[in-house]
């Protein structure tokens, strides 16, 4: 789970998406929380997790286990919330 904020980032440019429109799209206001999650500095809940996990198409268990890794490109099958 030490791998999820980089994780979370990496989707996230891969997407071609700001920090804010991460935020915007996970339903939270501020971007403060999600850098935080990206940087290390906090642990995402599970709500975060889950809907990190439907956005970009993967599973929990790729997002919080740090032996797996993503699909080469997550991009190829974006989600929809």
């Amino acid at each position: 789970m030490q791998r999820f904020g980089e994780k979370l980032r990496t989707l996230r440019k891969q997407h071609g998406m700001t920090i804010m429109e991460l935020t915007t799209a996970l339903g939270y206001i501020g971007y403060g929380y999600i850098h935080a999650i990206e940087t290390g500095k906090k642990k995402p809940t599970a709500e975060l997790v889950l809907k990190a996990a439907q956005l970009f198409s993967v599973t929990t268990d790729q997002l919080l286990r740090d032996e797996l890794e993503l699909p080469a490109d997550a991009s190829d099958n974006p989600g929809t919330m």
